[in-house]
Formats: C-alpha cells, structure tokens, sequence
C-alpha cells in the first residue's frame, strides 16, 4: 500500500511538467513513427517563445522523476556571448541564439519521445511529421554544443571566418596553430583596433 502511494505521489509530480492537453495521448503511438535511434543524437525541439529555460528545466526533472537518463542525456539552450560598447567600455551581453527552441540529446524509444513531446512548452519535434531529425555532425560542430575532435586544413597565414562566439562574424588571419589544444590565435579588428584572439577549431571555418 505504501509503495503503490509512493508511486502515486511520482506521478502527480510529474503531471505539473507534462502538458495537460497531451497527458492523455502519452499512451498511444503516433502514426508513422517507425524509426529508433540506437545511439544517443541531438534533436531540435520546438518551444514556445520565451519558455525555453522553463521546457529544459521541466524535462531535466521528468528524466529525474522516471529515471530515465540513460535515455535523454542533456538538454541545453544554445547561447551566446556578444561583446558590445557601453559608455566606452566592453560589455559581454549573453543572449540565446535560437528563441524558442531547445535541443536534447536522446536515445529516441516511445518513452523518451513522448516525455519530450508532452513536456509543457513544447510543440514539437523539428522534423517530418512526428518523427524527429537528428542534427547532422557539421550541424553540431557549427552550433558548438559538443566538443569532437575536428581536422582542419587551417596554417599560420590563412584567412578564417569565425562563426560561434562574441566574435561570431569576425574574420581574421591566422597566427599560430595548436592542433593538440584544438585552438588557434588570430587578430580580429575591432573597434578600429587589431585584436588578438585565441579560438577553438569549431568555432571558425577557412575562407578560400
């Protein structure tokens, strides 16, 4: 008798993070979704604006309240960091780079799709139909959201385009290159000065 209260008590927990419209369709599967992954990929979920700390805090704690992390790995809101002017001084401003989504690593079964898919402030999986679509690894690498080891074609001299970061959008030539640390320095002119900065390799792309 305990135990079955104890298990009552979980699910009533997990009621308030799944939404109300869908609690009661978590039981059915949706047409059309044949496909499983057998190992863990990033999938781009869909939120309502403004609702994405919420949605990835929800699902953080329905994985915790069911235990299953083995199955959804890690939820994050990609952000990044801009460097701006404000009365003469450098200021680092954090903002979120794709308002309402959010991306979870997963293992996609049945259950782990649908406690994504009910979580309270999602409206969906990016993909066709119900059937979500992994990022690709030169979407991952681009988005910066998992370090891998990259191989890149880049030597002191190169020109390079950065494309993550506060200086996202910068160009610049390269000066030194570490392959061991993955990370490279170049100089970026910014406010009508030469800086220098020290870069990660997936966090910039050579130009031809």
């Amino acid at each position: 008798m305990s135990e079955e209260k104890n298990l009552n008590t979980e699910q009533v927990k997990d009621e308030r993070y799944i939404a109300p419209s869908m609690a009661a369709e978590r039981d059915e599967i949706p047409a059309g979704f044949l496909r499983r992954s057998k190992e863990p990929k990033w999938y781009v979920v869909h939120t309502y604006s403004g609702h994405e700390n919420k949605v990835k805090a929800n699902i953080e704690k329905l994985v915790e309240n069911r235990g299953m992390q083995d199955l959804v790995l890690k939820v994050i809101v990609p952000t990044e960091d801009r460097v701006e002017m404000k009365d003469n001084v450098r200021v680092v401003k954090t903002r979120k780079i794709f308002p309402g989504y959010v991306i979870v690593k997963m293992i996609v079964t049945n259950e782990s799709w649908y406690l994504v898919r009910n979580t309270q402030g999602v409206t969906g999986f990016v993909g066709e139909g119900s059937e979500p679509i992994p990022l690709t690894d030169e979407e991952v690498r681009r988005l910066g959201i998992e370090k891998t080891v990259i191989v890149l074609n880049i030597n002191v001299g190169d020109t390079v385009k950065i494309i993550s970061g506060p200086f996202k959008g910068f160009t610049g030539m390269v000066e030194e290159v570490n392959a061991d640390r993955q990370t490279l320095r170049t100089k970026v002119d910014m406010f009508g000065r030469a800086t220098p900065v020290e870069l990660e390799f997936d966090q910039v792309d050579k130009l031809n």
